[in-house]
């Protein structure tokens, strides 16, 4: 993954709190495994774990405009922003489970920052 492909990756994580992306279901076992990742992430105030599975919808394995992207990327957190203030993000996530805003804001800026440093962007 380069650069403009993570900033397209890093879009459509965020467009699944928008509901704009629907997650497939996953079986209780990966369920339960990111349930607790989301608990230990909290606790220890870790980072995305390495090499965690992405749902196959969240991939970006093409081509992408650097520019388009991270237009994309920012007109989208700010969609995020106020759908933070509005208290109208969803209520579950097919990984981990019951969500507060709380957890949404902490899971996004955990991902979004893993893949920022990643990239040294």
């Amino acid at each position: 993954m380069n650069v403009s492909q993570m900033l397209k990756h890093c879009d459509l994580v965020l467009q699944v709190s928008l509901r704009k992306i629907e997650l497939p279901s996953i079986n209780i076992f990966f369920k339960g495994i990111g349930i607790l990742t989301k608990r230990e992430m909290y606790v220890f105030n870790n980072g995305i774990p390495r090499n965690m599975p992405t749902f196959q919808k969240l991939i970006v394995n093409f081509e992408c405009d650097f520019d388009e992207s991270k237009t994309n990327l920012l007109k989208t957190l700010i969609e995020f922003r106020n759908a933070c203030e509005n208290k109208t993000l969803p209520n579950s996530h097919q990984l981990f489970g019951n969500m507060t805003e709380k957890d949404w804001e902490f899971l996004e800026y955990k991902h979004l920052n893993h893949h920022l440093k990643q990239f040294n962007v």
